[in-house]
């Protein structure tokens, strides 16, 4: 039976001493943390007097004999008072009936995680405390001191996370069958080292970005070197987005890394679109001068010649020019008339193209025509666009 039974409710003060953090799980959203819990109230029944001792100290044993607040951790998982080598529990009864009740306790407890700009993101846990049968009518629970009630050891650390700020808050809680009760918090806010995920996510990333933009000066004719170049790169890509997932919960929301790392997809994936392209038209040029070739076998010997003049006739430089060759690679003047006449057939054709608006005479179009340049502004567009998709994300995220 608590102390003051029918009277006004029992003042037990709190304070806590963190020992150490152990371990921030994102997976499960928890977190780990050992700790001194102590407790302070007055009961009179304990009271005696005393003349040389100003308190008595007793070890666990006793705590099972008189009243105790039944404090526990709210929202906890796991939680267990060490006994190495002996309880770690301490009571201690001075004179005028003042106790203190000390505990040495691990507690593993649920941690609301927000991951949307994770890994540039900061978390802030709370561990709760609460008596778990006595109301605010009964028990009145608060913290000793305010904020000087917490303590924590200088050298606790982590390797994923800077601890920011400890501090403490109090206020009622509601349970609609049981009544309000007295809740104490110790909040803690970590924020994110972001160096390690810069060498295993986003250095790969852009590393594998830069890798798919080689294929752009490699010869569009070389085709397995630029196909082995670009499933490698998404191969990779893919392989780094599954290692980030499967070290994070599977939550419903886009975190800051997926876009990252799905928008570092989509400029790998879009360079072997490009290769794609390239080598598709290329391969729709030759056809259609292949097939133009079939249709006028003649034009080769006016297209490459570039001595024939239009009145069939060389000039003296260019007859001597001729001399060392044999005599089947000099045209007959009925053969030049033919050949000359074919050339200028052509010509007529392509300009009459040319005002009907194919796409030989359309600027833009050239473009597609001639492959290479689609490679030459590849490298130009491709750079520049994840560049400013960079700066965008640091500058919102960080």
């Amino acid at each position: 039976m608590r102390p003051a039974f029918g009277g006004p409710a029992i003042p037990v003060g709190v304070d806590v001493q963190v020992e150490s953090l152990d371990s921030i799980s994102e997976v499960d959203m928890d977190f780990t943390m050992t700790l001194y819990l102590r407790h302070y109230w007055k009961d009179e029944r304990l009271a005696f007097p005393s003349t040389s001792n100003k308190s008595m100290t007793f070890d666990g044993r006793l705590v099972k004999k008189i009243w105790v607040p039944d404090v526990f951790f709210v929202h906890s998982k796991r939680s267990f008072t060490h006994d190495t080598t002996t309880d770690n529990i301490m009571l201690r009864v001075f004179p005028d009936g003042h106790v203190l009740y000390s505990m040495r306790i691990t507690v593993t407890a649920m941690c609301n995680m927000d991951f949307s700009h994770f890994p540039l993101d900061s978390q802030t846990c709370s561990l709760e405390l609460e008596s778990y049968a006595y109301t605010d009518e009964d028990l009145m629970l608060y913290w000793k001191n305010g904020d000087e009630s917490l303590k924590t050891d200088e050298k606790i650390s982590l390797s994923q996370f800077l601890i920011q700020k400890f501090h403490t808050t109090s206020r009622l809680a509601f349970y609609s069958s049981t009544g309000w009760y007295n809740r104490l918090y110790i909040n803690f806010t970590l924020r994110r080292h972001i160096f390690f995920f810069l060498l295993q996510t986003y250095f790969p990333a852009t590393l594998m970005v830069m890798l798919s933009w080689v294929s752009f000066w490699i010869d569009c004719r070389a085709v397995p070197a630029r196909v082995s170049l670009g499933i490698m790169t998404v191969l990779t890509m893919s392989t780094i987005i599954t290692g980030v997932n499967a070290s994070m919960p599977r939550v419903s929301y886009i975190k800051a890394v997926d876009i990252y790392l799905w928008v570092s997809f989509v400029f790998v994936f879009l360079s072997v679109l490009e290769y794609a392209a390239v080598n598709y038209l290329t391969t729709v040029q030759e056809w259609k001068e292949r097939k133009l070739r079939e249709k006028f076998p003649c034009v080769c010997g006016v297209l490459h010649s570039r001595t024939m003049m239009l009145d069939g006739s060389y000039s003296e430089s260019e007859a001597n020019s001729l001399a060392g060759y044999p005599r089947r690679h000099i045209l007959t003047e009925e053969e030049r008339q033919d050949r000359i006449v074919v050339h200028l057939a052509l010509s007529n054709e392509s300009s009459s193209s040319r005002k009907k608006g194919l796409l030989k005479g359309q600027m833009g179009l050239r473009i597609f025509q001639n492959t290479h340049a689609i490679d030459k502004y590849s490298r130009l567009i491709f750079p520049a666009s994840y560049i400013f998709f960079n700066l965008i994300y640091w500058s919102v995220f960080s």
